[in-house]
């Protein structure tokens, strides 16, 4: 952890949706004497936000701010540079987000965010990664629902089970939400690369090496019902498994042959053929230039669901886990996971790389290899919930 600097955390992006929601839940919850600022390209912005805050904590009425631009290389050095942990919530990450991963790297500075965008994860390995492991940078992406229920949540399960043994893990996940602009534009910018999303997939799986003398693997799967969590079993593929088994080549405690399957859990087969016709639908029409940027001006950056609308969301994600001849089933839950809970988990990871006496890592790194165990303790007294249901 780089020493000497003005800053120990910085949040970059402090003005959108889940930004303030972050700065918000820093404001209440970084311990006394936390040096942190806020960064964005617009001063006045950034200063109505810290008013804001200075309504939690009057204290909060000189935070610092700085100044900004996404696409401003010498700005973004200045901000990793003050700073020892680096917060990103300015998405779509793929068009915004490569520079001040980049900087950060450079600067040896820890960096966060909420991607959920695969390509841009892979692109960052390929383009950062070596640097960040030169610098001692740790650059932990998808810290927020995507993936820290999931990543957290496997590494959770697989210590319920026997060591060295073969392992496989089953995640189900349900959840009631609503989804922000910024969520939204995301979402449509990976349905409309999976062309490039899978060449950067493929550089990324020809420049990394497996784990030597173990076997990690996806276990995919066909819709079904899955009679154990008494839903439909829909296979997801978000970014979420990548992340798990990024983690299980990582950490040898996961045994020498681990595979995971990712789903969503739908209780009614009617809203479950829906959801696999809308999202065939949404792929489909995301192809299509015009009727792509008129879905996204349906929705703008900035704008999500009300507090009322978070206050009533939920999570919920099922493990079931065997190795050994063993079988337990674990869950993870929490309340409004795109926002509320979200917030939470980045403002924690980065208060976890921040504070904590962690492992030495470096580079690109997942939430379960840089913070694992301390992080999933910050969660639970924050009060998201990790429980052992069968054992």
């Amino acid at each position: 952890m780089p020493t000497g600097r003005s800053y120990d955390i910085v949040l970059f992006g402090a003005t959108g949706f889940t930004g303030e929601l972050t700065a918000e839940y820093l404001a209440r919850h970084a311990p006394a004497g936390t040096r942190w600022a806020l960064a964005g390209r617009s001063p006045a912005k950034l200063a109505a936000v810290r008013d804001r805050l200075a309504a939690v904590d009057p204290a909060l009425a000189g935070l610092d701010l700085l100044t900004a631009d996404a696409a401003d290389p010498a700005a973004l050095r200045t901000v990793a540079e003050a700073a020892r942990v680096v917060i990103s919530t300015v998405g779509p990450y793929l068009r915004h987000g490569d520079p001040l991963v980049g900087a950060c790297a450079a600067a040896g500075t820890d960096y966060l965010d909420l991607s959920g965008e695969p390509e841009f994860v892979d692109r960052s390995y390929l383009r950062h990664h070596a640097t960040a492991v030169a610098s001692g940078a740790r650059l932990v992406h998808c810290c927020g629902f995507d993936s820290v229920p999931y990543d957290l949540g496997v590494r959770f399960t697989v210590e319920q089970l026997p060591q060295g043994v073969p392992v496989t893990v089953q995640g189900f996940v349900s959840a009631s939400a609503t989804f922000s602009g910024g969520t939204f534009h995301s979402a449509l910018t990976v349905l409309s690369r999976l062309r490039q999303g899978a060449r950067a997939a493929g550089e990324r799986h020809r420049a990394e090496s497996g784990p030597a003398g173990r076997r990690v693997r996806g276990a995919a799967g066909l819709p079904r019902r899955e009679r154990r969590i008494g839903a439909w079993a829909l296979p997801a593929p978000t970014i979420d498994p990548q992340i798990v088994l990024r983690s299980a080549r990582a950490l040898e405690r996961y045994g020498p042959d681990f595979r995971y399957g990712h789903h969503l859990a739908v209780r009614r087969l009617p809203a479950a053929a829906g959801l696999v016709a809308g999202a065939g639908a949404l792929l489909v029409l995301a192809q299509v230039r015009p009727v792509r940027e008129w879905l996204l001006g349906r929705r703008r950056p900035g704008e999500g669901p009300s507090a009322e609308k978070r206050a009533k969301s939920w999570f919920r994600v099922v493990f079931l886990g065997e190795g050994g001849g063993r079988r337990v089933v674990t869950e993870v839950s929490g309340g409004d996971p795109g926002y509320g809970e979200t917030a939470k988990m980045l403002a924690e990871a980065a208060l976890c790389l921040a504070f904590d006496r962690l492992p030495d890592t470096a580079g690109q790194v997942t939430t379960a290899v840089a913070m694992g165990e301390a992080l999933t303790g910050r969660l639970v007294a924050a009060g998201i919930g990790f429980k052992v249901l069968e054992s």
